[in-house]
């Protein structure tokens, strides 16, 4: 199984320096992946801009959102984005869209949360359409730029229950998963939800299958790894993020490795590893980790 990394995005503090030296670490470390998220309220960066400076500043790993929140945005704008990526990349982008949870960022962005997941779906039909060179509307001009990928980037949808999961299995190339603790238990049931929807939607092409949990391997990483859930998840339900915070303990390098190696007997392809702090700790000790199990 291959690993990623999400890039720390809604820390506050990031500096150049720090930016700049996680993209480097990551593109030379043993990983497969450099993602970012997207979140409007908050001290998040941009997610557009800070993976186009990934996308220009590394050679090898895969540049990822994870996620664009596609709904809040115009398709059209999510494909010359995607499609630029691509192009600064050298090919090496692949995207995740989904709905997000969060209704403030929706109102941040002046846009409806009513009627998102039928809006997303027909988004992914546009992006596709204008990856291909149609025209967006009669008497327009192709959107540029065409992405270096023939067809396109692949598109993973970040779908975790039964009904997005279903919507997805008609055009998503595959499936971003997610435990926020890591459970090998609740990554096997959206397996099995995974492979039920392919087969009911007749697709014949299986799906990319990417999981992700919360760690942390920082110097007191227990106490910050609670601390960043709460803070990540309050904002959305403050008894949920208390809840949540206790729960999670993929703090020691043995929690984080129990949960490689469930996520990898399960078949999943990559583990894209979300960090609670932008400390390079968190590189370090996670190589660390993989190079004892023969990961790195």
């Amino acid at each position: 199984m291959k690993i990623g990394l999400c890039f720390p995005y809604t820390q506050e503090g990031l500096t150049r320096e720090t930016t700049l030296e996680w993209f480097r670490r990551v593109d030379e470390g043993p990983f497969s992946t450099l993602s970012c998220g997207e979140r409007m309220v908050g001290p998040s960066v941009d997610m557009m801009a800070l993976l186009a400076a990934a996308a220009a500043t590394t050679k090898r790993v895969q540049i990822v959102p994870t996620l664009y929140v596609l709904p809040m945005h115009p398709a059209i704008k999510v494909a010359k984005h995607a499609a630029t990526l691509d192009m600064l990349a050298g090919g090496r982008t692949s995207i995740v869209v989904g709905t997000g949870g969060r209704p403030q960022d929706y109102r941040c962005m002046e846009k409806p949360r009513e009627g998102r997941y039928a809006r997303m779906d027909a988004q992914v039909a546009e992006i596709r359409r204008i990856w291909a060179g149609e025209l967006p509307f009669e008497g327009a001009e192709p959107i540029g730029p065409k992405p270096v990928q023939k067809g396109g980037p692949k598109i993973l949808a970040g779908s975790m229950g039964p009904k997005s999961i279903a919507r997805a299995s008609k055009w998503a190339d595959g499936v971003y998963s997610w435990s926020g603790n890591g459970v090998g238990a609740e990554m096997n049931a959206q397996y099995q939800m995974v492979s039920e929807a392919w087969e009911k939607a007749g697709r014949t092409t299986a799906p990319k299958r990417v999981g992700g949990f919360w760690y942390s391997l920082a110097p007191n990483a227990d106490e910050k790894l609670k601390a960043y859930v709460y803070k990540y998840i309050k904002v959305t339900s403050e008894p949920g993020a208390k809840a949540m915070s206790r729960m999670v303990d993929r703090s020691t390098p043995e929690r984080v490795l129990e949960s490689l190696e469930a996520y990898a007997e399960l078949g999943y392809e990559e583990c894209w590893l979300n960090s609670a702090t932008a400390e390079l700790a968190e590189i370090e000790n996670l190589i660390t980790l993989l190079q004892k199990r023969g990961w790195a």
